[in-house]
């Protein structure tokens, strides 16, 4: 067996005698070049690895070899010859690698062969009157969003670079400026763990229109493949929305001292249906790469349907913030007036609401401090993702709980709390760090604190990292569900072809 030399002392892992082989079938697949085989990643040194550094400064795993499919079939044949257990080596799949703050293009564990599937990047098939597409993999939200230009659809962006993947940011929950990006997919094309091709959910016929619905008849699978290793996800069907006629977003700010009574506020709004969208509130730090007044909350609101539903709901909305006297300052038309201190921002920030990701990516950038294609190698920071209700004192407490990991840590945190509805807000805390050992080593030990923090406040993360890939077996919610997850794991996948991720 040859040993593959680590990043990290004590992490050396062996690679199975017939891996050479497998890979060498690999290569007649996708082609000689598209494969690297062990002694390539590992050429450079110790240090070296095939997937390259990642933002976070998460140990690189050893990885044993990269394959880039471009097709559906390729990886089905790829995904067989691993299917019958002569290799022990496990298949981890990425889309376009842009998993920033969470690992990157990294596995949870050591020991896989990387599929890397951003060369899958066909928008095979799109029906704009109907409101769906069907996306690869490595279709980024920028060239989606640039194909509906000018239609009544729209995507369900993110305020990630123009350059993510649509699919691979659905297929982990991720957070759109509309909903969750999860609620989004109705179909899924799976290669399974033998190598077998199948649909599951809605998928379009050509002879037989039906109205989409992802739930079908019987079990609804499409969500068994969300967060999961029993398939290698190959192609999606993708709901586009409705564009509306007009768009505005209220921009508001208050004071740290306020939090309680004003995120109260805003939460009373959206639960009476003023606002449409994802409501957002950005604390002091992460309001700075919006030009907020510096020491201030910031709040954008959504608002949007037609021209006289917009100029009423804005109307109300601006009266209503006036009048509970909770805030230090009040805009609804920064974006029509040239003017305006924030016209340039609050453009980008209604394009964005409007189903237009930015493809210069100003906002990300100012977020990240580095351009998308530089960030894993000169960027520094971490993401933690747990699910808060939405309630005044309930965001107090989190601002209360941030506000201690950085008297322990000195790591001051960016917390963005998006408002998924009148009960749930997904907080998104970002420690950013410059990447030099010992910063680096207080923001993973914040991360540590925010998870055992929140947790035991019973604010649940819903997207882990790879260096806390176990909690997941402490946070289940339901008695013997980890157990069925396994079940279904060794069921479908007997010789465990893919590799466990950070969630089964």
């Amino acid at each position: 067996m040859t040993v593959l030399p680590e990043a990290t002392a004590g992490h050396e892992v062996f690679a199975p005698d017939d891996l050479g082989a497998v890979l060498d079938k690999a290569a007649q697949v996708v082609g000689a070049d598209r494969v690297i085989y062990p002694e390539e990643a590992v050429a450079g040194g110790p240090l070296s690895t095939p997937l390259g550094p990642n933002v976070s400064l998460y140990r690189s795993r050893t990885v044993f070899g990269v394959v880039r499919p471009q097709t559906a079939e390729e990886v089905r044949r790829v995904v067989g010859l691993f299917a019958d257990g002569r290799t022990s080596a496990r298949l981890h799949t990425f889309s376009t690698g842009g998993n920033w703050g969470l690992g990157s293009r990294e596995p949870a564990q050591d020991g896989a062969v990387v599929l890397d599937l951003s060369g899958l990047d066909q928008i095979r098939d799109i029906d704009v009157a109907q409101g769906w597409a069907v996306l690869e993999p490595g279709v980024t939200q920028a060239r989606l969003a640039r194909l509906l230009e000018g239609s009544e659809r729209m995507l369900n962006v993110t305020v990630s670079s123009a350059g993510t993947s649509v699919v691979g940011n659905a297929l982990d929950r991720g957070v759109g400026l509309r909903h969750q990006r999860v609620d989004d997919l109705t179909g899924l094309e799976v290669v399974l763990p033998s190598g077998e091709l199948i649909r599951v959910g809605w998928w379009p016929d050509a002879d037989r229109t039906t109205p989409v619905y992802s739930h079908g008849l019987g079990p609804s699978l499409v969500q068994l493949f969300v967060q999961s290793s029993l398939g290698v996800i190959t192609a999606a069907t993708v709901r586009l929305l409705p564009r509306p006629e007009d768009l505005r977003v209220v921009r508001l700010n208050f004071t740290p001292d306020k939090v309680e009574a004003a995120t109260g506020e805003v939460q009373r709004w959206v639960s009476q249906g003023l606002s449409r969208g994802v409501v957002k509130i950005y604390n002091e730090a992460a309001a700075k790469a919006y030009d907020s007044p510096a020491g201030q909350y910031l709040v954008h609101v959504c608002v949007d349907g037609t021209t006289e539903a917009v100029d009423a709901l804005c109307g109300i909305v601006v009266t209503e913030a006036v009048k509970s006297g909770l805030f230090t300052a009040v805009a609804d038309r920064d974006a029509r007036d040239p003017d305006a201190p924030n016209h340039d921002i609050a453009v980008r920030v209604e394009r964005a609401y409007a189903g237009d990701p930015d493809p210069t990516d100003v906002l990300f950038e100012a977020k990240t401090g580095r351009p998308a294609a530089r960030l894993d190698e000169e960027g520094g920071f971490l993401f933690f993702l747990p699910l808060v209700p939405f309630t005044g004192p309930a965001l107090a407490r989190v601002d209360e709980l941030v506000e201690q990991v950085r008297v322990e840590t000195g790591i001051r945190c960016g917390v963005t709390l998006n408002a998924l509805g009148p009960d749930l807000v997904d907080c998104v805390v970002t420690m950013k760090f410059a990447r030099a050992e010992d910063e680096a080593e207080r923001a993973h030990r914040a991360l540590d604190r925010l998870h055992k923090l929140f947790v035991a406040e019973g604010f649940i993360p819903y997207r882990l990292g790879i260096e806390h890939a176990d909690w997941a077996d402490r946070l289940s919610a339901g008695t013997g569900a980890r157990a069925f997850a396994r079940l279904l794991k060794d069921a479908v996948d007997p010789h465990h072809v893919i590799a466990p991720g950070r969630y089964t």
